[in-house]
């Protein structure tokens, strides 16, 4: 176990838990009388992390840094940083119309990137030399590191489930086209661990991604509800052999059964899934979501997270329940 080392950080009450290079934000109701410091804790409180402290899904880690100064005719350029850094150029655009930061991602730090760069260093107020240090990238990437480590506040898990996935979908999570392959990106690749390409559909990553971070903050492992997976199929069939998955003709019976945080399995025939995303809310007839590798169509091979409305009276909607993990 690593040993953990807590640093005051302020008269407010809030106290740091320093591990390594890696800082987690506990906020904590603290009474303070004279010298003796009184913890108050009660059976249910709101939780507020700014990182997961176990996740199993990291890859995200790999796609906040770069490994030297990219520039123009650059020495130190590599072809897999200017692949990022374009990246997250065309994904600032994409969140910021008119930003001018739209350009080519080929790995090469040419004119047209050299501008992009200048171009999203004078909508922040940066000074405009058309150079990425790994502090200008860390700007660039910020919408992915607040997306997994930013804080996240909720009593009990289902909570922070749908809490976590509407602070993904605020970061707005976009895949991108890169060597004519759909389903590219830093986003898709810190959802399903570093893969990328044209098959690999992402939606299931997204919904592991948000339970494992959500998990993570009560001290659980994920992986004892569902194996780790990019597949509904394997989703769907493991909540049938555990009896945990409701089926759309259920739901439809008794809508009060689905509770925020289940998982809802877009069904193609009884034993294949197509597509899922996470309930944030629950109506007469509808579901409220939260749902990656979608479109404003509900495709199940779109291009972003979307929260959306779906009727499950007209849709077979079979319900994977998280409620083992709770």
């Amino acid at each position: 176990m690593a040993r953990i080392r807590w640093k005051k950080h302020n008269e407010s009450g809030i106290y740091t838990l320093a591990n390594s290079s890696i800082q987690y934000y506990i906020y904590i109701l603290f009474i303070f009388d004279h010298s003796n410091l009184l913890l108050k804790a009660r059976n249910k409180f709101s939780i507020l992390f700014s990182t997961c402290l176990s996740m199993i899904k990291k890859s995200y880690q790999k796609e906040l840094t770069i490994s030297a100064t990219q520039q123009r005719n650059g020495s130190t350029n590599t072809k897999k940083d200017i692949l990022k850094i374009q990246s997250w150029l065309s994904l600032y655009e994409m969140s910021h119309a008119g930003a001018g930061t739209l350009t080519g991602i080929d790995g090469d730090f040419g004119p047209a990137t050299e501008m992009a760069v200048k171009n999203y260093q004078r909508a922040i107020g940066a000074t405009q030399n058309g150079i990425v240090n790994q502090a200008l990238f860390a700007k660039l990437s910020a919408p992915l590191k607040n997306a997994f480590e930013g804080a996240i506040a909720g009593n009990g898990l289902r909570q922070l489930i749908v809490a976590t996935a509407k602070n993904h979908l605020q970061d707005h999570p976009f895949e991108l086209r890169i060597n004519q392959r759909n389903n590219c990106g830093p986003w898709v690749r810190s959802y399903l661990d570093g893969f990328e390409g044209e098959a690999w559909f992402w939606c299931m990553g997204f919904v592991q991604g948000i339970v494992d971070q959500a998990a993570s903050l009560l001290g659980k492992d994920f992986r004892s509800l569902m194996p780790l997976t990019y597949s509904c199929d394997t989703v769907g069939t493991t909540g049938l052999q555990k009896g945990i998955l409701l089926r759309y003709t259920k739901v439809r019976n008794n809508p009060a059964i689905v509770k925020p945080g289940d998982i809802f399995l877009v069904q193609k025939t009884p034993n294949d899934w197509k597509h899922t995303g996470i309930i944030t809310a629950i109506g007469a007839e509808t579901f409220e979501t939260i749902e990656g590798n979608t479109n404003e169509g509900g495709s199940h091979n779109g291009n972003g997270v979307y929260k959306r409305i779906r009727n499950f009276m007209g849709s077979k909607l079979d319900v994977f329940s998280v409620e083992p993990l709770v």
